[in-house]
């Protein structure tokens, strides 16, 4: 155990050398955390309002236009030009979040048509549905983020348990095992997409179901390599000679010292997750329409030519992103190369 600990605090050491991939780390988990903010961030409600020497809460219940001295019952629209003055005169105050628009957001009173500019109301500018490109990046980067955690964290899974039974297992279950791969590897994955994607209602689930179906195979080929060559050693015999389980023996010596490529590869397995997520959006199979989405945007960036700013902000998102990933993946790399020798 304390040889484990060691090996991994001088990994952890070679990592932050690696400059350009520690500064990675450190700036992508700072846009995943503010992602995570994102209601707080960008949202057409305000955060906190006082009215009439009653303090309400907008982001986190719904209030009625007439509690704001409306005429209607339906969801007060603070957008509205008559709900902000009601919310500034006469000592009432609001707290708006900073892009005070939310992802699906439609300013009904902006003065020019959609999509507009860049402008001080709307930063990034307004897609061709009049929806704040800002927030719409801000939330479809937070779902490119958890979508791509998510596949990756059951693709390792997946990939591993596979992988580990193969390798240790050998013989007939390691052939039975690569020749279904073979198989299975073989469906075509764009084709099934489609075809589940006009029987169901898509959603993000479908999509993280169908992906994780086929995201686990390359990943169980190294896993694989690995056990095979760690079941062969001097601790493995010792452990089976003392009565050691085979789970036991996986789970606790082979495993821990088959762990290299499966973290050096997470960061490029979750840059493929998103790119998979953006591309299936681009071709409209991906999310629910309304969904905020990175392929989307791409999307109407291509239907829009002349709307430049949408496919130029998508793209710097989406580049900024993987190249982030990408050197975190190097970074890692290189920390957990046994050939690196310590100056």
């Amino acid at each position: 155990m304390g040889a484990s600990i060691s090996s991994s605090r001088r990994a952890w050491q070679r990592f932050r050398r690696n400059r350009l991939g520690y500064w990675s780390l450190v700036l992508f988990c700072l846009l995943v955390v503010f992602s995570l903010l994102a209601e707080v961030l960008s949202n057409d409600k305000p955060l906190v309002a006082r009215y009439q020497g009653t303090l309400y809460f907008p982001l986190a219940k719904d209030y009625s236009e007439k509690t704001f001295g409306g005429d209607f019952d339906t969801p007060a629209d603070y957008l509205d030009p008559f709900i902000q003055a009601k919310l500034t005169q006469g000592g009432n105050w609001a707290l708006y979040p900073p892009n005070p628009y939310g992802p699906r957001t439609i300013n009904y009173f902006a003065k020019e048509p959609n999509p507009s500019a860049p402008s001080r109301g709307n930063l990034l500018g307004t897609d061709d549905r009049g929806r704040d490109l800002l927030a719409q990046l801000i939330y479809g980067f937070r779902l490119s983020v958890l979508f791509g955690l998510a596949l990756t964290a059951i693709g390792v899974v997946m990939g591993v348990i596979a992988g580990a039974i193969q390798g240790y297992a050998g013989g007939r279950t390691d052939l039975v095992g690569q020749r279904f791969i073979e198989i299975w590897g073989s469906m075509p994955e764009l084709y099934l997409l489609i075809i589940f994607s006009a029987v169901f209602a898509p959603s993000v689930a479908l999509l993280l179901v169908l992906l994780s179906l086929f995201g686990w195979m390359g990943l169980s080929d190294y896993v694989r390599a690995e056990f095979l060559r760690n079941r062969q050693m001097d601790y493995v015999r010792a452990a089976r000679a003392l009565g050691v389980s085979n789970l036991q023996i996986m789970w606790r010596h082979i495993l821990p010292n088959s762990m290299t490529p499966v973290v050096t590869f997470l960061p490029f397995r979750m840059s493929a997750a998103i790119l998979a997520l953006t591309s299936l959006d681009f071709l409209g199979l991906g999310v629910p329409p309304g969904t905020p989405s990175l392929g989307e945007l791409l999307s109407q960036g291509k239907a829009n030519i002349d709307a430049w700013w949408i496919s130029l902000s998508t793209f710097a998102v989406l580049v900024v992103t993987l190249l982030l990933l990408t050197f975190m993946g190097d970074a890692l790399r290189d920390a957990l190369d046994p050939r690196k020798v310590e100056k």
